[in-house]
């Protein structure tokens, strides 16, 4: 028995089958079943049965994995530290990020940590939810930021962060003489949709509260940043969370807060099972920093 068996069968343990453990390691499902069986046969055990095709860990296989699963903690910090040994000044890392945080919040991020480590090598995907998941649990990604809640066993929240709802509209428009915009304001507005809305968790109930029966979205846009140049065009007035318009990306939008019953926050994720490398911790503590700069809470 060596380290490749016990990452194959903790690949199976992690995603439920072969074909998924595969996926993962990047090998073919006939390779895996190979591995999987030379380990049970080497152990003496059965660890996994078929019930009704599918693949059910035993007894014995649930005790094995808590053991090499705090084993697995260790060789990735084992990893991450020869990693920093060798190469102190310099580093990868990789981010998964909900859409709208890459045109305002994680730029000037990535702008100072550039300075405090000058070779640091940054790699940024903008994700759909799923998408930012699967990244985390394949190891894609270090850090995963989302405004969607997420939950997947493998991926654990390290970190919230409130994110405060506005109403954007053109400067001449009647609503920009207001301070706040509540609910009751939208009534007999032409009001383009709130793009997120399901993927933060958010229904119109929390948007608008008993005025919702009354407030009709004429228009329907996939982004937040669309639909702020989308208002600025004068198609209507919109909700969006404050990252769309952090940093005055839209000079020509005013921009109100918004107070409704909504919770939108900010997901910092992480692997449940990977060490932290000392770059991701930078990069978090700068990223705190500069959060309530923005003008986002």
């Amino acid at each position: 028995m060596n380290l490749r068996h016990l990452e194959i069968f903790r690949a199976v343990m992690q995603t439920g089958s072969i074909k998924g453990a595969a996926e993962l390691l990047h090998l073919t499902p006939p390779a895996v079943s190979k591995l999987l069986a030379l380990l049970e046969h080497r152990l003496g055990l059965s660890l996994f049965e078929r019930i009704k095709g599918r693949l059910v860990a035993t007894p014995e296989a649930r005790r094995l994995h808590s053991e090499v699963d705090r084993l697995w903690k260790g060789v990735e910090r084992v990893k991450t530290l020869a990693e920093e040994l060798a190469e102190p000044a310099t580093g990868s890392l990789h981010l998964a990020i909900s859409p709208s945080l890459g045109a305002t919040v994680v730029p000037q991020v990535a702008t100072r940590l550039c300075d405090r480590v000058p070779q640091v090598e940054l790699h940024v995907d903008l994700l759909i939810p799923h998408l930012l998941i699967e990244s985390l649990v394949d190891g894609a990604a270090d850090l995963g930021l989302s405004l969607s809640p997420q939950t997947h066993p493998s991926v654990e929240v390290c970190k919230k962060l409130p994110v405060r709802l506005v109403c954007v509209m053109p400067h001449e428009h009647e609503l920009a003489r207001l301070d706040v915009i509540h609910p009751e304001h939208l009534v007999g507005e032409r009001v383009i949709s709130y793009p997120q809305a399901l993927l933060y968790g958010v229904t119109e109930k929390d948007l608008y509260g008993k005025y919702a029966h009354k407030i009709l979205s004429s228009t329907h846009v996939r982004s937040g940043q669309t639909a702020c140049w989308f208002s600025l065009a004068g198609a209507g007035v919109a909700i969006v969370d404050s990252t769309a318009t952090a940093g005055g990306g839209y000079p020509g939008l005013a921009v109100r807060p918004y107070v409704c019953e909504a919770n939108v926050e900010l997901h910092v994720l992480r692997h449940r099972n990977k060490a932290q490398s000392r770059l991701a911790t930078l990069f978090l503590e700068l990223f705190e920093d500069c959060w309530p700069r923005l003008d986002i809470v």
